[in-house]
């Protein structure tokens, strides 16, 4: 029997981990957010009052055992002047799956069975959630766009309704063998993930290990300044007594030209690793030359490579 892999996160980060793990022997469950407003999945979730679909949809075309042409079609933009405008295909099929099942799970069961998915993929909630957050100067800023594109440090992130976490996802973390936090935006990809009280209870029962996929770029207003222990800092304080045991980090060297472009046109700077606070975190540190330039001239993880030291570390557990 394969070993149970629990993925917490959303977006591109928790994406390019899934499409290279998904081909190891092992049994994943990716849990992801829906508290995203903005772009297609925002119109729709205004037009529609439905939680996000659009991380959800990379997800599952990461995952997705079809030709690429299928995936390259879930993921096309319609580029028009109508209303279609700006709107995945992916995004679209969900919803309109959604209006015939009326559920946000039964949806991506059909779309995964549609698209040749092996794994599972549960939304953390199947309630229509507004995430929201609390700066260091103590203005509260409500939605993820918003809080994405406001550039103050952020003191805490939170939920303005209390989610119902979706019961697939309890019992997947009840029965992991290894839980996950993929990388990714620390304050609106990972943490809503693990913020709701069921499911911060259920990783605080798991006998799982808990590992997080640190970020190798900083992120404007949320990040600053960070090191990998800061990140792991943040994540130890929303999971109650429960902490961080391994983390995977990037070592490799990024030229100056490099970490020019992205200090310039991103405001963001390399993550470095602080032996010394890990250790006194009692984290296990697992580095390697983790990335790898993606055809859009930014660094991106190598999948394999990562997905590798992931099912190398489940295995000796």
């Amino acid at each position: 029997m394969y070993k149970k892999v629990v993925v917490f996160g959303g977006g591109t980060g928790i994406s390019y981990l899934l499409r290279g793990l998904k081909d190891f022997p092992v049994d994943i469950t990716a849990i992801i957010t829906v508290a995203d407003n903005g772009r297609s999945t925002g119109r729709l979730r205004h037009e529609f009052n439905v939680p996000a679909v659009g991380d959800i949809r990379q997800v599952i075309t990461n995952l997705s055992g079809e030709r690429q042409e299928i995936k390259d079609l879930m993921s096309y933009r319609f580029e028009t002047y109508s209303d279609f405008n700006g709107h995945s295909i992916g995004n679209l099929i969900l919803i309109g799956m959604m209006n015939i099942t009326g559920s946000l799970k039964d949806s991506i069961t059909c779309l995964s069975d549609l698209l040749d998915v092996r794994h599972k993929v549960y939304p953390i909630s199947e309630d229509s959630l507004t995430l929201m957050a609390e700066t260091e100067k103590g203005e509260i800023i409500e939605g993820e766009e918003e809080i994405t594109h406001n550039r103050d440090i952020k003191k805490r992130i939170f939920y303005k309704e209390e989610p119902t976490i979706t019961k697939e996802a309890i019992e997947a973390v009840k029965e992991a063998d290894l839980i996950v936090f993929s990388m990714g935006s620390l304050y609106t990809s990972i943490l809503p993930t693990i913020i709701g009280k069921e499911m911060r209870k259920a990783i605080k029962n798991s006998k799982a290990k808990l590992m997080y996929i640190c970020n190798a770029m900083t992120q404007p207003g949320e990040t600053d300044d960070f090191c990998v222990g800061d990140h792991i800092e943040v994540l130890n304080k929303y999971l109650d007594k429960r902490k961080i045991e391994v983390v995977i980090a990037s070592n490799t060297d990024i030229s100056q030209e490099m970490i020019d472009k992205y200090r310039r046109e991103e405001e963001k700077s390399k993550v470095t690793i602080d032996y010394a606070k890990l250790d006194a975190l009692g984290v296990e540190v697992i580095e390697s030359d983790l990335l790898v330039l993606a055809e859009d001239g930014t660094l991106k993880h190598d999948s394999l490579l990562l997905s590798t030291i992931v099912f190398s570390y489940l295995m000796r557990k």
